[in-house]
């Protein structure tokens, strides 16, 4: 990727309050993030949902400063950079409206974030001896059995460092998602095991360096760790927290949300089993209940290969759409857009058709996938 079109893609998510959902809007609308950075202010206050301070923001460029600096220091330390229409971005994440614009990842060249198996594992700073052992066992069961997931958490105190420090005793990799830059570690004492957790998985965040210890940046990058997995394990939780902050985001995502009972009145315990009786988690005790509920393959058993036939007569436009859906399986419509060159309302057409048609199904998130018969 050239440093250039980097800087303009870390630089618009610097923008102050942009977010990223709006920073995306931007970049559709002008046609691409380079684009942008070249629109007068005249032009950008006329862009639905820009204001004039934000426009006065992008037009100054005045972040692209800071820009060139975190791409220098990306390209020292070995950084990767993914751009949330790279093809390596990670595709969970990706189908989220608010997945970061930019994220940051160091760690193992060998991590696949789009592999079959990703779980995040959340709970309480304040583990018990109970949910040391609960979230061992869990975690020793799923390497046993072969499935060997990416185990995601927080690394945090508690139950998210016996998450990480579990997946590296059994072999599994474990990526720790952060509330500040990668050029520091925070606490000061998680550090060492930060360097194990690159040799075996990853460090994420979306934060630049320089970035302050702030709390609610901890929230922000909840939404990473519930976005780039399957579902979301609650360990232990009293009934409110960080933990019970990601399930929610997890729902919200039309993701799955898993939780561990505990003990009746057990402060740690009386979020899990919130979540559980309000049906908002499906109750674990042990693997076989994360199989059943994530429809894991059993180890073993090789599932029987379905081919793919396609019968209907495409026109030419669904040809190219049906061919970038062929390379992934599956695809968010803004991927689709970007890889055809097509508006989104051209591919939304398309789309509506393949799917009449039984050619295409759209899954939450609003992804989607070719079917198979």
């Amino acid at each position: 990727m050239s440093s250039n079109l980097l800087v303009y893609q870390i630089g618009i998510d610097m923008i102050p309050k942009i977010g990223s959902v709006n920073a995306k809007r931007l970049i559709a609308y002008c046609g691409g993030v380079e684009a942008v950075f070249k629109q007068t202010k005249k032009a950008l206050v006329k862009i639905p949902g820009v204001g004039d301070v934000l426009a006065s923001e992008i037009a100054n460029n005045t972040v692209l400063d800071k820009a060139k600096r975190e791409v220098d220091f990306v390209e020292k330390h070995r950084i990767k950079a993914l751009f949330y229409l790279d093809p390596e971005y990670p595709e969970r994440l990706r189908q989220c409206d608010d997945c970061p614009i930019v994220l940051f990842i160091k760690g193992a060249d060998s991590l696949n974030l789009n592999q079959s198996k990703i779980i995040s594992v959340v709970g309480t700073r304040n583990i018990t001896d109970y949910g040391k052992e609960v979230c061992e066992n869990v975690i020793e069961s799923m390497a046993v059995r072969g499935h060997n997931p990416i185990i995601v958490s927080g690394l945090a105190y508690g139950v998210d460092l016996c998450a990480h420090k579990a997946a590296l005793k059994f072999g599994l990799p474990t990526v720790g998602v952060l509330g500040h830059g990668l050029d520091t570690i925070y606490p000061k004492t998680h550090r060492p095991i930060a360097k194990d957790i690159i040799e075996m998985g990853a460090l994420v965040t979306d934060f630049p360096s320089e970035t302050s210890i702030d709390p609610k940046n901890f929230i922000k990058r909840n939404r990473i760790i519930a976005g780039l997995t399957d579902a979301t394990l609650v360990i232990e939780s009293a009934t409110e927290g960080g933990s019970l902050i990601t399930a929610d985001i997890a729902i919200s995502y039309s993701r799955e949300v898993l939780a561990v009972p505990g003990k009746v009145g057990m402060k740690y315990s009386s979020g899990c089993n919130s979540l559980i009786k309000s049906n908002k988690a499906a109750l674990v005790e042990t693997i076989e209940d994360i199989e059943a509920q994530l429809n894991w393959d059993i180890p073993g058993v090789v599932a029987k290969p379905q081919q793919r036939v396609l019968f209907h007569q495409f026109s030419v436009e669904e040809q190219i759409v049906v061919d970038a859906l062929k390379e992934n399986g599956q695809e968010i419509i803004d991927v689709l857009c970007f890889k055809t060159k097509m508006p989104v309302a051209k591919v939304s057409s398309i789309l509506l058709n393949l799917e009449f048609a039984g050619v295409v199904k759209c899954k939450p998130g609003k992804l989607f996938t070719l079917t198979t018969r």
